[in-house]
C-alpha cells in the first residue's frame, strides 16, 4: 500500500505542536535554560578524591565553606565537576584546604574562570552563528532551485523547519535543566550548528527529489509529486539517520561526561531534523502551494453565527 504522508500533514503538524509546546512553555519560565559558566561567568573545578566521597557529603562541605550555590556533577570515573560563582585563586586554595581537611587527600585536576565580558561575547557569537547559518541556507536553496517556480519557497520552508528543530532542542534542554539540572555550555552551540548542517542535508535531498519529479512530469498535482518524493527518499533518510544516531548514541554512553551534553543535543537535534524535513518542511510547501489557509478562513467565515 502506498504511503500517503502528505495527506496526513495536519496530523503531523499536530504532533509537531505537541512536541514543541511543552518546551516553549518551559523556555518562558525563568531561567529558561540552565546555562553553564561560559554564558554567565563563574568558575569550574574538577576534584579527584583518594577515598570515595558521596555527592551529598561534598555538597554539604561546599555549603559549609560558603558555596551553597555550587553545582556538582559526578563523572563516570568518580571525579566531581564543581561549578561556582567566579572565585579568586585565594578562594580556590581555601576551598581545596577545607575539602582536604574533611575528606583527606584530594587533587584538583583543572580550574578555570570565565569573566562576564567573555560570557557575553560567547552568547553574541552563538546568536550570530545561528543567524548566519540560516541566511546562508536561504541563499543556497534559492540558488540551487532557481529554475523551479517560486524558488524562494524552498529556502523559506526549510528555515521554518530549521527554527522548529532549534526550538525543540532548546525546549527539551530547558525541561531537562529544570528537572535534572542539565546545563548548556559552549559545546551546546556546536551541537546546534551541527544539527543545522545535518538538517540542511536532509532537506536538500528531499527537495531535490521534488525538483526531479516535477521536471519529469510525474503528476500535475503538486501534492502527488511531493508525496512521491517523500516516499522515494524515506528509506535513504531513515538509514542515514539511524546509523548516525547509533554512532552518537555510543559516544553518549561511552564518551565521558565532558561531551555528554553535546552528544545528547546531537541525538535530539538529528532526530528532530529528520522528522521536520519530512513532516514540516515539505508538507508546508504543499500548504503554501494550495493556499490552504484561505480555505480555512473561508470555512470559519461561512459558519453560522453562534456555531
Amino acid at each position: 500500500m502506498k504511503l500517503d504522508l502528505v495527506g496526513k500533514r495536519y496530523w503531523f503538524f499536530l504532533l509537531s505542536a505537541v512536541i514543541l509546546i511543552p518546551g516553549l512553555i518551559s523556555l518562558m519560565i525563568p531561567p529558561g535554560l540552565q546555562v553553564g559558566i561560559e554564558f554567565t561567568s563563574g568558575s569550574q573545578m574538577t576534584f579527584r578524591f583518594e577515598k570515595p566521597v558521596e555527592q551529598a557529603d561534598l555538597r554539604q562541605a561546599l555549603t559549609d565553606t560558603g558555596h551553597d550555590d555550587a553545582i556538582i556533577q559526578r563523572t563516570g570515573g568518580g571525579d566531581y565537576i564543581v561549578r561556582t560563582r567566579e572565585i579568586t585563586r585565594e578562594e580556590k586554595d581555601k576551598l581545596e584546604q577545607g575539602l582536604r581537611e574533611r575528606f583527606g587527600a584530594a587533587t584538583t585536576l583543572d580550574f578555570f574562570s570565565v569573566s562576564p565580558l567573555v560570557a557575553a561575547e560567547v552568547v553574541n557569537a552563538a546568536i550570530y552563528a545561528v543567524i548566519a547559518a540560516s541566511v546562508g541556507m536561504l541563499i543556497y536553496m534559492a540558488i540551487a532551485f532557481r529554475r523551479m517556480p517560486r524558488p524562494w519557497r524552498y529556502g523559506t520552508t526549510a528555515i521554518i523547519a530549521l527554527i522548529y528543530d532549534v526550538l525543540v532542542l532548546m525546549g527539551i534542554f530547558s525541561i531537562l535543566g529544570k528537572f535534572f539540572n542539565t546545563q548548556v555550555d559552549a559545546l551546546f552551540i556546536t551541537a546546534i550548528l551541527t544539527v543545522v548542517g545535518y538538517s540542511i542535508n536532509d532537506r536538500v535531498v528531499v527537495m531535490d527529489r521534488i525538483r526531479e519529479n516535477m521536471s519529469r512530469g510525474v503528476s500535475k498535482a503538486y501534492e502527488t509529486v511531493v508525496n512521491r518524493s517523500l516516499v522515494e527518499t524515506l528509506g535513504r533518510t531513515m538509514n542515514t539517520t539511524l546509523t548516525t544516531l547509533l554512532t552518537v548514541g555510543a559516544l553518549y554512553m561511552f564518551g565521558g561526561v565532558t561531551i555528554r551534553t553535546f552528544t545528547l543535543a546531537l541525538l535530539i537535534g538529528i532526530a528532530a531534523g529528520a522528522y521536520s524535513s519530512y513532516y514540516n518542511a515539505a508538507t508546508l510547501m504543499v500548504v503554501w502551494e494550495n493556499k490552504e489557509w484561505k480555505t480555512w478562513f473561508r470555512k470559519r467565515e461561512s459558519r453560522p453565527a453562534g456555531a
